[in-house]
Formats: C-alpha cells, structure tokens, sequence
C-alpha cells in the first residue's frame, strides 16, 4: 500500500516538466552536433541521461524507492520486446526481398504504371489499402513502402513528400482496419464493441483522408515530371543488375495470403524473410556472388544478418539497393530500450501523472475533454515514447471524467486514436519514429511536415466535438 502511494504522489508540473524539457533541449543540442549519426549512440545517452533525472526527483522529491523505477522499466521493455524483434525481421525481411529482386521488380514495373502526376496520391491509397488489409503500418511501409520509396526518389519527387504519403495511408489503413493491434487494444481499454468503435472513427477519420489526399493530388500535379529518358535509364540500370521475373510475384503474394489468414506476424515476416532468400538463390544467384566472394551461402546469409552494396550502371540507384539486414536495425533497438526506460521512469516517477492530471483538470465541457484527450495523447507520445502505453494511459485518465461528464466511452476510444496511434510517428524517440524513419531512410523531421493526415487527424477530432456532430449524451453513472 505504501508504495502505492509513493508512486501516486503528486509532483508539482513545473518539477514533472522538467525531465521532458531537459530531453528536448539536449536531443536539438545532440542533432545539431552529430547530425545523421545521433541515432548511433549519441540520442541514446540523452536517453540515459534524462531518465536519470527522472528517477532523482522521483527517489528525492516523490519518495519513490528504486525498486519501484527498476520494475518499471522491465515491464516497459517486456511490452516492446515483440516489436523490437519485429524491427530485426523487418531488417532481414528488407534484405531478402531487395537481393531477391523483388523490390527492384516492384520499382520496374512501377515506373510503367505509376504516373508521376498522381504518383503521391496513389501512393497514399496503396498505403491504405494494404494496410487495412494487413493491420498493420509496420508491415506496409517495409514491404510496399519500400519499393514506392524506389519509385518516388526514380521519379524526382522529394524523400519527405514520398514518406508522408506513405505514412498518412499505412495509419490511415492502420487506425480502421479490424485487424490492427492499437485498434483493438483502444475500443477493448474503453470498453467500446470493436466495430462500433471503427464506425464512429470513420466520422474524423474519412474527412482528414479527403484532405490528405487533395493536398497530395494538387503537389503531384504541381510537380515538375522527371525526364522519361531518366526513368527509362532507372529501368534499364535495374534490368541491367536483377532478373526481373514476373515470378517474383509471387513473394508478396504469398505474404498477402499470409497475412489474410491471421498468421502471427512474427510467423508470416520469418517465411517471407525465407521466401526471399529461395527466391535470391534461384533468380539472382549472379548478385549473390557479388557479395561475398562467391559464396552463395554467405552470401544469402549476409543479406539476412549484414549490410550489403550491390552496383549497377546508376548511381542513385546504388543507394536505394544497398540495404542494412538486422544489423541496420540495431541502432533502433538500442534506441527503443532507452527510449522505454525514459519513459518507464517519467511513470514510475509520477511526472506522466503529473502531467495527464493538468490536462484532465480543463475537461469540463464537450470540447475541451475531447481537446484535454488529445493534448494528453500528444504528451504521452512523447513522454512514455511508446503508443501502446498512450493509449493505455489516456483510456485510463480519462474514462471517469467522460462518465462523469455523461458523454461516450467510443467518443473516448475514438478521441485516444486520433491522438496517439497516428501520432507516435511523428516523434522522433517513440518506437514508431524510430521504426519508420529507419526503415524509409528518412529523418522523422524531414517527413513529418508532409504527414499530412497524421497532423490533421488530432485537429479533426477536436473540430467534430466542438460541432457536436453525432455525439451523443449518456446517462452519468
């Protein structure tokens, strides 16, 4: 009981702030000195750092005891544990699918169907619909993001604007697709049917996408098209290196099939990542020479595990082919974990209650509960850096002020969506940052002004409650 109460005690904001502001302001110091090599170890000590702040004026000031911030922080990392090996398969999985030529076919064929005019909002709705399919933005932007990343930079577009439309479709597909994890968890958390649930978002969620893809159409038609004689010479340098097979297909099919019949996504990632490796060593045996003197099976090994460089006649097309295996991912796991004991020590402090109390306090009408929800979300993502905690913590915070305030627990579940799921990717320290700007290759702030749904998804769902649009009084319990 005793320790229940240490760590419910109520820090003053300015003191729960601190550990946050402190964060910020090193992180901006770290970045502008070791530029695209903070996420080398650098951003991981600021980490460190902080959460060492964090649990001095937790032992100090809120009388936590440390054994308290060291549970904490194994229950933390015991919530992301599947993630950070689904990010080492990602990395194996992108590897395999490159060598193997799947990706290059992707971006081959890709070039002949995908005019450049329409090329960003096509590849928002390819995003979206694979992601409803799959549940899942992690898988979408590794597979089919990838390849759309190819095809993009072939086609002379800007890597922000192709990463912000291939994001705002995998969380728009992410947020209402029956299938997805952070769905399910926020309808189940807020006691809210899974269905109902996803029909009351479409309310926030079909208009932000409208938006999104409007803002999308008119920049591809304002862009200035690349020479087709560049695409043709993208082609001819892919077909140049990889044997392009219309068999090849048959790798993300496969995937698809397995991802529609509910396999584990661990499952699934592990047999495509196998796929591709078979499919490697029977249609570009000759690329996998390359790699390792000769060795096939180093060499397939390598694609899975290690970096690997494979040249063509171009040269952009050098670095869109080179890829990094579950090495590359390592960084990012390094940097999940101390992104979690940052978090795991702000909770375990009391600076998150702290600072979720401050936003609950202003919930008093319709509009600024639903604000107050948003705004904590916005918090949480970058405080506890991880969503599935946002979204266990803003349901939580906030379920008996909506009771009290006699409005909707889906109003709830809907208004912690808006806020956390599509969020976290536009935080550089949360795991989906971390993950999606490793995987596309793009600095979380190089693509985050372009994530256009993800930006306006928060603003709608505040703009809709001040309406009053289907929201619906209940009785208070």
């Amino acid at each position: 009981m005793k320790e229940k109460l240490e760590r419910n005690k109520i820090l003053p904001l300015w003191l729960a702030l601190t550990p946050l502001v402190l964060l910020m302001a090193l992180l901006v110091f770290t970045v502008r000195a070791f530029g695209d090599e903070s996420l080398g170890g650098p951003s991981q000590i600021v980490m460190l750092a902080a959460s060492s702040v964090c649990c001095m004026i937790g032992i100090w000031v809120g009388k936590v005891r440390w054994h308290v911030f060291e549970n904490q922080i194994a229950k933390s990392i015991s919530q992301v544990s599947s993630a950070m090996i689904i990010l080492l398969f990602i990395g194996a999985l992108g590897g395999a699918w490159m060598v193997s030529g799947v990706v290059p076919m992707l971006i081959y064929y890709g070039l002949d169907i995908i005019h450049p005019s329409v090329f960003l909002v096509s590849t928002c709705v390819i995003s979206a619909v694979v992601s409803v399919m799959t549940g899942s933005s992690w898988t979408t932007i590794a597979t089919i993001g990838v390849a759309l990343m190819g095809i993009g930079k072939a086609q002379g577009f800007e890597e922000g604007w192709i990463a912000g439309a291939i994001i705002s479709g995998a969380y728009f597909g992410d947020k209402i697709s029956p299938l997805s994890d952070t769905t399910v968890l926020a309808s189940s958390v807020c006691r809210v049917n899974l269905f109902a649930h996803i029909r009351y978002m479409m309310i926030t969620t079909i208009p932000s996408f409208l938006i999104t893809l409007l803002v999308f159409l008119v920049a591809g038609f304002s862009h200035t098209a690349v020479d087709n004689g560049h695409l043709a010479i993208c082609q001819e340098a892919i077909a140049g290196r990889f044997n392009i097979s219309v068999w090849l297909v048959l790798v993300p099919v496969a995937t698809a099939v397995m991802i529609a019949k509910r396999l584990p996504a661990l499952v699934t990632m592990f047999a495509s990542t196998l796929l591709g490796v078979v499919f490697a060593l029977m249609f570009q045996a000759d690329v996998l020479a390359t790699l390792d003197d000769g060795d096939l099976f180093r060499g397939a090994m390598r694609v899975v595990y290690g970096s690997t460089s494979i040249q063509t006649s171009n040269p952009m097309l050098n670095q869109l082919v080179a890829t990094r295996g579950m090495e590359g991912m390592l960084p990012t796991v390094w940097l999940i974990l101390c992104a979690m004991c940052f978090g795991a020590t702000m909770t375990a402090g009391g600076m998150t209650a702290g600072i979720t109390r401050l936003f609950a306090s202003f919930a008093r009408g319709r509009t600024s509960t639903v604000a107050s929800t948003v705004t904590t979300g916005l918090v949480l993502n970058n405080t506890v850096a991880d969503q599935y905690m946002g979204i266990l913590l803003s349901c939580n915070v906030f379920r008996e002020i909506y009771d009290k305030n006699g409005l909707e627990p889906r109003l709830l579940s809907r208004a912690t969506e808006d806020s956390v799921t599509v969020t976290s990717v536009l935080v550089p320290w949360n795991t989906c940052g971390m993950a999606q700007s490793s995987v596309l290759g793009v600095a979380t702030f190089t693509y985050l002004p372009y994530c256009f749904f993800n930006i306006i998804s928060p603003l709608m769902s505040i703009v809709v409650a001040a309406i009053g649009y289907k929201i619906k009084r209940v009785e208070n319990k």
